[in-house]
């Protein structure tokens, strides 16, 4: 009896230790989960509330989670611009080596060996072209499809690959394909039975002549001409005061401005008439043989998205000039439909964050973009669309 209530009372204290262990285990792991909780419950009120952090976080999680073959790279870059519901994707391609250089094999028995049939080359270019408007595709129905809170209008994407260029052997990392496409446009493909280089072609797409040689071609967008506050972090505090407000310019300070930007750029400018809407025009001519010639360029400070009717202006006057390009520049951003107004013309239409890139890029001016409370854009047409929220200061 002395023996059992000896070990009773051992049985009774591991008991006792063991019960505390536990218990400091699930509490451990509800504190976990709670933190967890906490921090996707966050997450999604960021996401909803258009925070451009969360929206590049998210989709950039979708794109994790798609599953490839083995040599693609699944490596890309994404960044929101919410005045525009618009997103750019920079997106590694695989290198053509992704298309086995072997068509077949074939076992000789008489040898007792085997026989490799190489795939031919107009073969490889082929199946590589496709490699690329397949990705291309599927990245963008995959963004889509994951959209259900409606926080995009329009995808950008620009597809590039980094190896090693042939002629040279240094790393190049040019761009085969870039796009941009609307959500209704891109809806109403059935991309089940579309021929994918067809299907970009008919998006307006630029896809390289000759993927498997590196041919370039030139971005829609520059990712790096994205507002970098969708991309990463900046200390932005520090520098407000040494950086000019382009709302608080006058209008002559402002034409100067953008007078000067483009011919920083190459081009040789004559400034017209100022706009009503406080903004500039001028036309500028491009020296470049063969690709260049008469440019019209329009520049509007608002504070709201400018109205599609601005779109069809500048292309009506581009016509009227006799220009083989239009351009329109805003400190704002535009909406869908202005981008489905000048998809497949010579239109280029560059918002504000676009706008201060090429500002530091080509002028060294690190400028900001603050609306005052008190700025009212012109009155927009009966057929625009509704405005978005203002600019948040840059």
């Amino acid at each position: 009896m002395r023996d059992r209530d000896q070990r009773e009372k051992q049985r009774e204290v591991a008991l006792a230790e063991a019960r505390d262990a536990h218990e400091r285990q699930v509490a451990a792991m509800v504190a976990r989960a709670e933190a967890q909780n906490a921090e996707i419950d966050d997450f999604k009120r960021r996401f909803e509330a258009n925070d451009p952090a969360a929206v590049v976080e998210y989709f950039s999680l979708v794109l994790d989670a798609s599953s490839y073959p083995s040599g693609f790279p699944k490596r890309h870059r994404i960044a929101y611009v919410p005045e525009s519901k618009q997103l750019v994707v920079e997106y590694e391609l695989p290198a053509a080596t992704v298309v086995p250089a072997t068509r077949q094999y074939r076992y000789v028995k008489a040898r007792d060996a085997i026989e490799k049939a190489p795939r031919p080359q107009t073969q490889i270019k082929e199946l590589y072209a496709s490699v690329v408007a397949q990705v291309t595709l599927r990245t963008i129905h995959e963004l889509f499809e994951a959209d259900r809170g409606g926080k995009l209008e329009t995808i950008v994407f620009n597809g590039l690959v980094d190896t090693i260029a042939p002629a040279t052997g240094q790393p190049v990392r040019p761009h085969l394909v870039t796009v941009r496409t609307t959500r209704d446009t891109f809806a109403a493909l059935d991309l089940t039975r579309v021929e994918p280089l067809a299907c970009l072609r008919g998006l307006n797409a630029s896809v390289s002549k000759s993927p498997t040689e590196l041919v370039p071609v030139r971005p829609l967008l520059e990712f790096d001409m994205v507002d970098p506050r969708f991309i990463q972090e900046s200390d932005v505090l520090g520098t407000l005061d040494e950086r000019p407000n382009l709302m608080a310019l006058s209008p002559k300070e402002f034409e100067s401005l953008i007078t000067n930007l483009f011919e920083k750029m190459g081009l040789e400018t004559r400034l017209t008439q100022a706009s009503r809407d406080g903004g500039v025009d001028c036309v500028a001519y491009d020296p470049r043989p063969i690709f260049g010639g008469k440019v019209v360029i329009q520049a509007k400070r608002y504070k709201h998205t400018v109205g599609v009717s601005a779109v069809r202006d500048l292309f009506g006057t581009m016509q009227n000039e006799g220009a083989s390009k239009g351009i329109l520049v805003t400190t704002s951003g535009y909406g869908k439909a202005s981008f489905e107004f000048a998809d497949g013309k010579p239109l280029e239409l560059l918002s504000g964050s676009n706008l201060l890139y090429l500002l530091a890029e080509h002028t060294g001016v690190e400028a900001r973009i603050e609306p005052p409370d008190d700025w009212v854009d012109p009155a927009p047409d009966a057929l625009d669309e509704e405005p978005v929220a203002g600019l948040r200061p840059l």
